[in-house]
C-alpha cells in the first residue's frame, strides 16, 4: 500500500483517528495536509509528522461547514503541490441526547459538520480530481449509521446520510477513475470513548464478537488500503471496522 507521490487532504486530522491516518499516510510516502478547526493544533501536528517521518506536510485551519473555506483550502493545496489525490472526510462531532430532549441546534450542528461538511469538501476537490482523472475519496462513517443507536439520532442520521452520499458519488465519479468508499468504525479508543466509564466500556466490549474496542490504527489501515492502488476496483462500498459488532 505504497502512497508515494500522492497528496492527501485529511479533515479533522489534528488529533484522534484523523491524526493517526495522517501519520500512516506520511509513513507510506504521501504528502499530507493537516486540517482542523484549531490552527495551532494543525501546525503542531504537521510539524511533528514532518519531523518524525521526514514527510512533506502543510496545515490549515478548516471549518468544514463553510463551503468557502473548503474551496480556499483546495486552492491553497493546488497552488503549493499542484494536485489532490486523496480526500478523507474525517471531521465529525457528537451532541448526544434522547430525541425527545434533543435541541434543534444540536441536530443542526451535527448534520452540518458530519454530512454537509463532507459534501463541501467533496465538491471542492472533485473538479480537480475529474480533470486529473484520478481520485480516492474516503468518508468516515460509523457503525451507528448502519444500525442506529439510542441517544444518537443526529449522529446516526449524519453517518447514515454519509453512507448514502458515498454510494451516490461513487456512481457519479466512476467514469473519471475516482473511487468513493466509506469506512464505518465501531467503538474505537478515542476521546469520544474516553469519557465513558469502565463499566460502560466493559458492557460495550461484551457486545463485540472480538471482545474489545478498536484502535485508531485499525481505522487508519482501512483508509490506507482504500486510498491505495490495491483498491482500484473497489467503489461505493462500506468497509466495517467494528470487531463484528454489526454484520
Amino acid at each position: 500500500m505504497n502512497l508515494t507521490g500522492k497528496t492527501a487532504l485529511i479533515t479533522g486530522s489534528a488529533q484522534g483517528i484523523g491524526r493517526v491516518c495522517a501519520e500512516l499516510f506520511a509513513r507510506r510516502g504521501a504528502k499530507v495536509v493537516i486540517s482542523d478547526v484549531n490552527e495551532e493544533s494543525c501546525r503542531q501536528t504537521a510539524d511533528e509528522i514532518a519531523g518524525k517521518y521526514k514527510a512533506e506536510t502543510m496545515f490549515s485551519r478548516l471549518d468544514v461547514t463553510s463551503f468557502e473555506e473548503a474551496g480556499a483550502l483546495v486552492k491553497k493545496i493546488l497552488d503549493k503541490w499542484g494536485r489532490i489525490d486523496i480526500l478523507i472526510n474525517n471531521a465529525g462531532i457528537t451532541k448526544d441526547d434522547l430525541l425527545m430532549k434533543m435541541k434543534e441546534e444540536d441536530w443542526d450542528k451535527v448534520i452540518s459538520v458530519n454530512l454537509k461538511g463532507s459534501f463541501n469538501c467533496i465538491k471542492a476537490c472533485v473538479r480537480h480530481m475529474m480533470k486529473n482523472e484520478y481520485g480516492r475519496i474516503i468518508n468516515i462513517a460509523s457503525v451507528v449509521g448502519q444500525m442506529g443507536n439510542a441517544g444518537q439520532a443526529n449522529y446516526s442520521a449524519s453517518k447514515g446520510g454519509l453512507i448514502a452520499l458515498t454510494k451516490s458519488c461513487a456512481r457519479e465519479f466512476a467514469s473519471r477513475n475516482i473511487t468513493v468508499n466509506a469506512v464505518a468504525p465501531g467503538f474505537i479508543k478515542t476521546k469520544m470513548t474516553e469519557v465513558l466509564s469502565d463499566d460502560v466500556k466493559e458492557k460495550l466490549s461484551q457486545q463485540i464478537p472480538l471482545k474489545a474496542l478498536g484502535e485508531p490504527d485499525d481505522v487508519a489501515a482501512a483508509c490506507a488500503f482504500l486510498a491505495s492502488d490495491d483498491a482500484r476496483y473497489i467503489t461505493g462500498q462500506v468497509l466495517a471496522v467494528n470487531g463484528g459488532m454489526y454484520m
